[in-house]
């Protein structure tokens, strides 16, 4: 039963809070979809106690306002120190097993064990977390109280209460809002926008006149950024392919053009248009528009998984509209980089459509992550319906992702979430770890979309509904990276979830949100029919380069 009443003192604490608290703070420590190092799982730890407080706060104070029966002082101690007790051995079972849970984690995902999770590195950091929420938990109820006291000398008490919660709660927001949180978006977009800016030297300047920023082309070489001069001057080159496929073929031709490179989204399409035109990209064989992600990066894994099934008869564009983190661009605005997907889509579709359908390249969308979100609302139906390009292969996509959300809803019954099969699998496909795409029941159409997509992907899979509801792809069977471990629990997994949203690259190559050459080799052949390859020939490829970065 709850405690008695009485204004609390800068040092009182709630014995309900603090039993709902550490038992917040205990499920916290389960293992999610990703591995947390000891500060995240500390800082984890620390808002599920301080959010199991609150609701036990809350309660305490719904009960003695609905005037309910409390214990006996002597009953009500007893019945908290045992609550207390189990509660402490709870949480010290739990920092106990936490490192055998992180571990079997660890172990599907090919990482290597730790001997310790850390317990004292968590349970600081967790204190540390929960005493800041505290104190600001506390500042805010101090300003509502002495506003109300103010306004209660004009109005009636309890409308003065509601008025002083609602001004207090838009002053606490406004100051989060607006000081904190654009304080801290413009803190990271200018460590960001340093780091857009960087030369490096795996990426030399080019000599080639068919390559971005080299002699000749529409783009300053140092108006690419970071990620796109990493993508012109990555590999693989003409020399590598064939020495890999055993046959001829070409060079390679990327386009990129960065944020730099012109004023406004419009601009930056038609210069990549003109770039494109330039080095001949519409006489390939393919054409692939590549949306990058927030920082602007091209996955190298994907890149050159595209240029060897392909032999090199492919040209990429890639057109910039951010240097901030994906996940940071979604937060600061959910439409970030859209403007930009449908210029470049549309000035280079435009173009497209103009030439003899016989002679002009095959056409494909990629992104990966808010590169996916974004590629996938590059264009409208009525856009292409007459003439459609011919394919897109999205992986990581985001969980708000329009397409993705709307076919994983229509899934065919029976097949879990995580890798779905959609009708008879003529138009839609799914795809992971391992290569599902020759499992539909119907053959591919001439339009074709490939999702690849892993289970224990935060960004694909986060659910924000998971604070009162399990989402479906924790239901049996689970994905073959996702922990036998991770068990729903209502508030505190969407917590984890969050979490693992910010910490989804930190897997090796194949896992969470970071995405492996050998799957995009599938993904590319199925998508592109992978002209002169048998299959024997694109497993090889697989082993041979495994992983382009480490």
């Amino acid at each position: 039963m709850p405690e008695r009443s009485g204004k609390p003192g800068l040092l009182s604490i709630s014995a309900l809070g603090v039993v709902l608290g550490t038992l917040c703070f205990a499920a916290s420590l389960t293992p999610s979809l990703v591995p947390r190092p000891p500060v995240v799982q500390g800082a984890l730890a620390g808002l599920g106690f301080a959010v199991g407080y609150g609701c036990g706060v809350l309660i305490r104070e719904a009960w003695l306002w609905l005037q309910l029966p409390v214990l006996p002082d002597r009953s009500r101690r007893a019945g908290i120190a045992a609550a207390l007790v189990v509660c402490a051995i709870a949480a010290g079972l739990c920092l106990w097993w936490a490192t055998g849970w992180q571990n079997r984690l660890r172990a599907l995902m090919e990482m290597p064990a730790i001997d310790s999770a850390g317990p004292l590195t968590i349970a600081a950091t967790a204190l540390g977390v929960f005493v800041l929420l505290l104190l600001l938990a506390r500042g805010f109820r101090l300003a509502a109280r002495r506003l109300s006291e103010t306004l209660a000398r004009f109005i009636p008490r309890r409308q003065a209460i509601l008025l002083a919660l609602a001004v207090t709660a838009l002053v606490f927001w406004s100051i989060g809002n607006g000081l904190l949180v654009d304080g801290a978006l413009r803190f990271l977009d200018g460590i960001y926008a340093e780091l857009d800016q960087q030369f490096e030297e795996g990426s030399p300047e080019p000599t080639d006149a068919a390559k971005s920023g080299g002699p000749g082309s529409f783009v300053a070489w140092d108006s690419l950024g970071r990620a796109g001069r990493r993508m012109v001057a990555a590999g693989p080159d003409r020399a590598a392919i064939e020495a890999v496929a055993g046959a001829p073929a070409q060079e390679p031709l990327r386009v990129y053009v960065g944020l730099n490179s012109a004023d406004t989204p419009a601009a930056r399409a038609a210069l990549a248009l003109e770039e494109a035109i330039r080095i001949g990209a519409f006489e390939r064989a393919n054409l692939v528009i590549v949306t990058p992600t927030g920082t602007g990066w091209v996955d190298p894994e994907s890149q050159a998984a595209l240029e060897y099934v392909l032999r090199g008869d492919v040209a990429s564009v890639a057109v910039q509209y951010s240097y901030v983190a994906s996940w940071i661009a979604m937060l600061a605005d959910p439409d970030y980089g859209v403007e930009t997907a449908r210029e470049v889509f549309a000035a280079l579709y435009d173009h497209w459509r103009t030439l003899p359908p016989e002679t002009r390249p095959r056409l494909y969308l990629h992104g990966l992550s808010l590169g996916a979100f974004n590629s996938d609302r590059s264009h409208d139906l009525h856009q292409v319906i007459g003439d459609p390009y011919q394919g897109a292969l999205w992986s990581g996509p985001p969980f708000n992702s329009r397409t993705w959300r709307a076919v994983t809803a229509e899934r065919n019954a029976g097949t879990p979430e995580w890798l779905p099969t959609f009708r008879d699998g003529s138009v839609i496909r799914f795809t992971a770890q391992k290569n599902h795409l020759d499992d539909a029941t119907a053959p591919w159409g001439p339009y074709r979309v490939i999702y690849l997509q892993y289970a224990s992907d935060a960004v694909t899979f986060f659910d924000p509904h998971a604070a009162w509801r399990q989402p479906d792809w924790m239901a049996d069977p689970i994905g073959p990276d996702v922990s036998p471990d991770f068990v729903w629990i209502p508030v505190v997994t969407q917590l984890q979830l969050i979490a693992d949203i910010m910490m989804a690259v930190v897997p090796p190559k194949g896992y969470g949100h970071v995405y492996a050459f050998p799957h995009y080799v599938d993904a590319w052949a199925s998508l592109t029919d992978a002209p002169g390859w048998t299959p024997e020939g694109l497993e090889a490829l697989k082993t041979t380069i495994g992983n382009v970065a480490p």
